[in-house]
């Protein structure tokens, strides 16, 4: 059976005799623009400026490799190496330093070794029609001012030009640097950036994993690494049964939540925001617990339960003899939130607490209302993080429904308030949530939904009524400025905005914009306002303090 190996392989590790790497002439051209190659820069200063010992990924390559052969035909990972050896060939010809220079020159080209019998060649080849020219243009010490300098009618190739515009895009922003800091970038791309070098012997097991890769449009996740250390770690008879479930899990969830599913289940075993990358936390936070000796504990009680807890929020699947349309009402809310930090609390209940759908139900009331309150108030990231970790913590430690973090401060009722008094059509992300919310708490109907195709937040009052409107008899200047965007003044409609429409005066709005073929809109507060002869200020005000109220009451604030 032909062996397939994975090892994260330090790029100075990557880029010597161990590995000669070639381009296959029917693998597709260096095509890199320059955006991406300027990306790979910028990742790579933000893990310089993080941490000094934290080791950085560069994901993953795949390889024919046969044994301890060097020869590496690159089946997956050409973008990435060509664009590491620009910029490897970049900082050597800026560098100042001879010593540095030669032990970059060993990283872009093997110098030849006559007791080892190495012949002097790059390291990697392209393909035939460009590999010429990356040797002369770029391996070569010293060509790169040459290539700067090159017209672009003299370039053969759509690759040559692409290899031209990112030595010029790296050029230019590493000569903005000192030596010392080009110093820095070159011993962390030496010492602490890895590579997953994927390696088989079997040139058509290397396609079927570059196939299942391109197409699920990603390289090698960190569950992908993950899942060889666990499925490694068990005896023959039973990886092939857990590499079985893990799979089924996989295809459950779909390639992306499934990888979500990872950064979730860190935060709840280590109870504490990420900070750091996952490859570096979930093996500290969450595998040590498991490996060595009991990876089948960690599939059987932590992956597939919670893989199970994820496909039950995601689409409000959680069943029970009564009350699971209440629990499912409450992850449909969630979903419609902005962020799905609350996920990893939810997680936990579901997987702890699925045979009691009334805890549930009490326990994402209180979740969706701390959830909401940050919404509104516009609680950057990593507070919210911290607050639902804190959540866990509180959960894991017993407390429950009287977690401190599952409360509200009054000083945080007072702010959510207020937030909901303001100019609310202003705060884009926030202002459709909050409409639904009331809509569906005024239609006094748990069950009631919302599956129409479109969903717009309209005013009534128009924010630029035109001149001769009746608007601007009924309403001042000023009491238009306070007025137009709170929520008093808003409804939802089912269909398009109509420009011409939204400047209508009331009543022929009330006929011809919120009332459609089939009647009115299908919402209560559009009902509402269709109820209504006139619409002023003195209305808008009584109003206002109405429906500000009703969610108060509903979020109890």
């Amino acid at each position: 059976m032909q062996r397939l190996e994975a090892h994260e392989v330090p790029l100075y590790k990557v880029f010597c005799s161990d590995y000669d790497f070639r381009i296959p002439d029917y693998q597709r051209p260096y095509a890199w623009e320059v955006e991406q190659a300027t990306q790979l820069l910028d990742d790579l200063v933000d893990a310089l400026d993080r941490n000094h010992d934290e080791p950085y990924f560069l994901g993953s390559v795949v390889l024919v490799k046969r044994g301890d052969s060097s020869d590496a035909e690159v089946i997956d990972g050409q973008q990435r190496l060509t664009t590491l050896t620009i910029l490897l060939a970049v900082l050597r010809d800026l560098s100042v330093d001879d010593e540095i220079r030669v032990d970059l020159e060993k990283m872009i080209a093997e110098p030849g070794n006559k007791i080892r019998k190495l012949e002097p060649k790059p390291r990697l080849a392209l393909r035939h029609k460009d590999a010429a020219f990356f040797r002369e243009r770029v391996q070569n010490t010293g060509s790169i001012a040459d290539l700067l300098s090159m017209k672009t009618d003299g370039l053969r190739t759509d690759a040559q030009t692409a290899l031209q515009a990112n030595a010029r895009a790296l050029h230019a922003a590493l000569t903005e640097w000192t030596e010392e800091q080009r110093l820095e970038l070159v011993s962390m791309l030496s010492e602490r950036t890895f590579l997953v070098v994927v390696s088989t012997p079997d040139l058509d097991s290397a396609h079927r994993i570059f196939s299942v890769m391109n197409a699920r449009g990603l390289d090698l996740s960190p569950a992908d690494i993950f899942k060889s250390l666990i499925i490694g770690n068990l005896t023959d008879g039973a990886s092939g049964a857990y590499a079985a479930k893990w799979e089924n899990a996989e295809e459950a969830l779909g390639r992306e939540d499934f990888a979500d599913l990872f950064l979730h289940l860190r935060v709840i075993f280590a109870r504490e925001r990420a900070r750091r990358e996952l490859l570096k936390e979930f093996p500290e936070q969450v595998l040590v617990h498991y490996l060595p000796g009991n990876g089948a504990v960690f599939v059987d009680d932590v992956l597939v339960p919670y893989a199970d807890a994820y496909e039950q929020v995601r689409d409000q699947s959680y069943t029970a003899a009564s009350g699971a349309e209440k629990v499912n009402a409450w992850f449909k809310r969630l979903e419609q939130l902005d962020n799905n930090d609350w996920r990893p609390p939810a997680l936990w209940a579901v997987r702890e607490h699925g045979d009691d759908p009334d805890w549930l139900d009490d326990f994402f009331r209180a979740l969706e209302r701390i959830a909401a309150s940050m919404f509104i108030r516009r609680i950057y990231t990593s507070p919210r993080t911290q607050r639902y970790a804190d959540l866990l913590r509180e959960l894991v430690a017993g407390q429950g429904l009287d977690a401190p973090a599952l409360q509200l401060s009054e000083e945080e009722k007072d702010e959510t308030v207020r937030r909901l008094g303001g100019e609310l059509y202003l705060v884009t992300k926030v202002r459709k949530y909050v409409l639904l919310r009331l809509d569906e708490t005024l239609a006094k109907s748990p069950g009631v939904t919302y599956d129409h195709p479109l969903i717009t937040v309209e005013h009534v009052l128009p924010q630029s009524p035109k001149q001769g409107s009746g608007w601007l008899e009924a309403f001042s200047n000023d009491a238009r400025a306070y007025w137009t965007h709170r929520i008093a003044n808003l409804v939802l409609l089912n269909r398009a905005k109509n420009s011409e429409a939204q400047n209508y005066d009331f009543a022929k709005k009330k006929s011809k914009y919120f009332t459609g073929r089939k009647g009115a809109a299908p919402f209560v507060l559009t009902i509402q306002v269709l109820q209504h002869d006139e619409w002023t200020p003195e209305l808008l005000e009584r109003r206002q303090e109405e429906l500000v109220e009703v969610l108060s009451t509903e979020w109890d604030l």
